[in-house]
């Protein structure tokens, strides 16, 4: 056999040099790299934490809106502290249930949630700042707003970095995508998920500080959620209220896309409120480096201040907002919503994570309509008849084929919470007490998952019947993303060696980088609840026991990925 004698040719081997290098390039492009990258060492809080520092004694009182002053004052400051393991809860079970000696025999499913980034138009004319700017309602004004879309970027580079590691069958954010109903802030939203150029200015554009990537206004190319993972959607009461709280009416409606400062009266909190025209809301003035309030006070001694407009701050109803989420590169099209019954303003649907798995998660709009004729504050939980009948008929369904059911609603349910804007509409055709008396009929609902309350509470919902302990099941909150602790929750749900199951929530904290715009946001958080005085909530990790009926228990012994001894 002659052997084959190889030359190497210079003119060769430059032309491999360059079809490489060519290669790489189209690679790069493919596959953009984001602007702002995170920290490279990422964790969940069960291996570390946020802490936030005690303010020094003596520091200087200020106002939230003095953004420059914080650092100096003492306000923001944080350090790593040690890791939260997971409390084993047992609410659910007998009176006389131990746990001892029973293992995860399989993984079932593993997801994420996410909700309340209230992404923001600082720019926008049609806010409430007045009522925060000076100290009041947080959720009003903070200094955070400056950054909600990079927040919500280091989140997503966070999550591909755990996925990497222990991949997510899918995730979900739980509503208020948007802080004010706003076109530009939900297509901010989706645009950061997809992974586009993201734009975070509106109106004329504003460059603070001279240069790229150096202030909050600029343009940054968003990293994009791992396309491997399905990301779905439920609707908040921000999404498409004004403020959370009202759907818009005319004047309203005018002021999001007008140059002149909303006007309202001093309590919007009543429909007299918004039908006044004595206060100016203010503005933030991005062509400042802190976004300095401007416009804000009595309109009697107020000077007037013109925001240069821009059509793409118009309102979003419910249906429009919804239509939204076929306009993107992520999967699923529609990220849960079915355009058939997004057309008519029905923005329920269920979906199953895995077919060889047997969960199903049911997706619940149960927030106030778009057409809800209630003068109260529109930020209760309702159900009309379409959507309960619609919620049953799934769970009746799930119970049937034998599937685990999860319901993910913005709202959670049975709070007894004293914030009234928080509890359930007491005018919906469904009382709260006829949907948990239905939910509690269904052996197989394991877990209830919601946000809007921006805190961490896990609640147990027993069942009403001590001998059947599995009726009863699980509801936990996801904390915001734009308020501290910032925050995202994982889910894994495991078998166990007996006739339960374990559910593992994991609150994990963005992996910002030191002296990013997400890391001035952290800080920016932690300034807020000290000098609004507010508690910081918890991280709260957790194993939530879940008790099966002996059937259900049959059929997933053979499901899941086994754990490895």
């Amino acid at each position: 056999m002659k052997k084959i004698k190889i030359l190497t040719c210079p003119l060769l081997l430059a032309a491999l040099l360059l079809i490489l290098i060519s290669s790489c390039k189209q690679a790069d492009k493919a596959t953009p790299q984001p602007s702002y990258p995170i920290d490279s060492e990422v964790y969940t809080t069960f291996e570390r934490t946020i802490v936030p520092d005690s303010v020094p004694f003596g520091a200087p009182k200020i106002f939230p809106y003095e953004l420059s002053k914080y650092a100096e004052a003492g306000y923001g400051k944080w350090h790593f502290g040690t890791g939260l393991p997971y409390e084993q809860r047992l609410d659910l079970m007998p009176a006389d249930y131990t746990h001892n000696g029973v293992e995860n025999s399989a993984k079932l499913i593993k997801f994420f949630t996410m909700t309340d980034i209230h992404i923001t138009d600082k720019e926008s004319p049609a806010q409430a700042i007045l009522f925060g700017y000076k100290g009041g309602i947080i959720s009003a004004y903070s200094g955070i707003m400056l950054y909600t879309t990079h927040v919500l970027d280091a989140t997503v580079q966070t999550i591909n970095a755990l996925h990497k590691k222990d991949p997510f069958h899918f995730g979900i954010s739980l509503g208020d995508d948007a802080n004010n109903s706003q076109y530009n802030e939900t297509r901010w939203f989706i645009d950061v998920l997809d992974g586009k150029n993201i734009n975070p200015d509106s109106g004329e554009k504003d460059d603070p500080i001279k240069g790229p990537h150096n202030d909050y206004q600029d343009e940054y190319q968003a990293a994009g959620l791992d396309k491997s993972i399905p990301w779905y959607q439920a609707i908040g009461n921000h999404d498409h209220n004004w403020m959370g709280i009202f759907p818009p009416n005319e004047y309203i409606k005018n002021s999001f896309v007008g140059d002149s400062i909303i006007k309202m009266g001093k309590n919007i909190f009543s429909p007299g409120g918004i039908d006044e025209r004595t206060l100016y809301m203010g503005v933030m003035d991005g062509k400042t480096v802190y976004g300095d309030v401007i416009g804000v006070g009595p309109v009697s001694s107020t000077k007037a201040v013109k925001i240069p407009a821009d059509k793409n701050r118009r309102s979003l109803s419910s249906i429009e907002w919804a239509t939204e989420f076929f306009n993107t590169v992520s999967n699923p099209k529609g990220h849960g919503f079915n355009k058939a019954d997004v057309e008519r303003g029905f923005l329920c649907y269920s979906f199953e994570p895995k077919s060889d798995i047997p969960v199903k998660v049911i997706v619940l709009d149960d927030t106030q309509k778009d057409s809800d004729p209630s003068k109260d504050v529109h930020g209760h939980s309702s159900l009309d008849m379409e959507r309960y009948n619609w919620l049953v008929k799934e769970l009746e369904k799930g119970q049937a084929e034998g599937k685990l059911m999860i319901i993910a609603a913005h709202i959670p349910i049975g709070l007894n919470d004293p914030n009234p804007e928080f509890g359930w509409d007491p005018n919906a055709p469904i009382s709260e007490a006829t949907l948990i008396a239905k939910l509690h009929t269904f052996p197989n609902l394991i877990l209830w998952v919601a946000g809007h309350r921006h805190l961490n509470t896990v609640t147990a919902l027993k069942s009403p019947d001590p001998s059947h302990p599995e009726l009863g099941f699980w509801e936990v909150e996801t904390p915001s993303l734009r308020e501290f602790p910032q925050q995202i929750r994982t889910f894994e749900i495991m078998r166990n060696s007996n006739n339960t199951v374990s559910i593992y929530i994991t609150n994990v904290d963005p992996a910002v980088k030191k002296g990013s715009f997400a890391d001035i946001s952290r800080t920016y958080a932690i300034a807020a609840h000290q000098i609004f005085n507010l508690p910081f909530p918890e991280s709260y990790n957790a194993e939530l026991i879940v008790p099966l009926t002996p059937e259900m228990n049959a059929k997933i012994q053979k499901s899941g990925t086994p754990i490895k001894k």
